[in-house]
């Protein structure tokens, strides 16, 4: 090829690569917690599969963490505009959208509430409530567990028995820790609990069967309370102005991968809480396990405080409490509720 016929194929390339990365529709993001932390690693593989599948058609531009802007301010700048999307806890906007407590009280993963509808509906939910679109409940199906310095001790019902617990608590479980536990739990971010530990501001708080070691609270943390309770409410949500502004094209890559994103996410995080738990306790973790009938009323009054809360709250909106049982079942698993293990429901759902 002659050097005037190079250089032409050479334009005609260039040009053929910035018109494409010009249709190419970018969206920025943001993430709820430190990169160091599991679930944002989660999210952030999400991207990594959106912008391969997605090349020339849409493209994730993540602008980092809390450092950029807080967490419990993330979900209010998606529905402003100011950013396109956020992967987020949905018990951040709870005043906005107490329907989350569906999330928080289920006893699945989001394998069974996207198959059941449910997922579907929350999303409804928050299109008309938050201008935001909900994509997907990511690393769903994990539980939470009280965790704390000292051996917890017990009444002669076998009940906990904590009068001089200085709990951390967060919008995920505070009310059943006030409703059960009569604590007055200290809000903290999750950011600040590690000083708060270390300066035995709190000697006791709730979080999930994963992630603790990369928060190193285990440096403080001795036993666990079981059984475990909750479901975590981690998603995404798209600004609605900016989900109807992308292509068809755009919408589906997103939505197929982040279905995908739900499955795998929820199976592997149910693996990846069984060798967590096994680490901590290989290190020193002492589980501490409450009678069959003390954890039984443990669980239902766990549970029964979530829907009391969301039925409060959901009362005094537009549409009150029209889709609050609907929400129940759709994210509860009688499978489960009779004594099947939530992953091993999921594991058959996919084969």
């Amino acid at each position: 090829m002659r050097p005037s016929l190079r250089l032409m194929a050479a334009g005609l390339s260039l040009l053929f690569a910035s018109l494409t990365h010009a249709d190419e529709q970018v969206i920025t993001a943001l993430h709820a917690f430190p990169p160091s932390l599991i679930y944002t690693q989660s999210f952030l593989e999400f991207v990594d599969d959106v912008n391969e599948e997605g090349k020339g058609v849409i493209r994730i531009d993540v602008l980092g963490g809390p450092e950029v802007i807080g967490l419990s301010q993330q979900p209010y700048a998606v529905r402003n505009g100011v950013v396109d999307m956020a992967y987020t806890a949905a018990s951040f906007y709870a005043g906005t959208l107490p329907e989350r407590d569906a999330l928080i009280s289920s006893n699945t993963n989001a394998i069974h509430a996207r198959q059941s509808g449910g997922i579907d509906l929350l999303n409804r939910i928050h299109q008309r409530k938050m201008d935001v679109f909900y994509l997907g409940w990511f690393d769903s199906g994990i539980k939470y567990n009280l965790y704390t310095i000292n051996k917890p001790v017990v009444n002669d019902q076998g009940d906990l028995a904590l009068p001089s617990l200085r709990l951390r608590s967060n919008p995920v479980y505070d009310a059943f820790f006030t409703d059960y536990l009569k604590a007055q739990p200290i809000s903290l971010p999750t950011t600040d609990v590690y000083s708060a530990l270390e300066r035995s501001v709190v000697n006791a708080t709730g979080w999930t069967q994963i992630g603790m070691n990369d928060l190193g609270w285990n440096k403080f943390l001795r036993y666990r309370i079981d059984p475990a309770f909750y479901s975590t409410d981690m998603g995404v949500i798209v600004n609605l102005e900016s989900w109807n502004a992308l292509s068809d094209d755009a919408r589906r890559i997103l939505q197929d991968v982040a279905i995908r994103h739900e499955r795998d996410s929820a199976l592997r995080f149910a693996k990846a809480a069984t060798e967590q738990q096994r680490q901590l306790e290989a290190n020193g973790m002492t589980p501490f396990k409450l009678d069959p009938a003390a954890a039984d009323r443990y669980l239902r009054a766990a549970r029964e405080a979530s829907w009391r809360r969301m039925k409060r709250y959901m009362e005094h909106q537009p549409g009150g409490l029209s889709h609050y049982q609907d929400l129940i079942e759709k994210f509860n698993d009688p499978a489960v509720d009779a004594g099947k293990d939530a992953a091993d429901t999921a594991r058959s759902t996919t084969r």
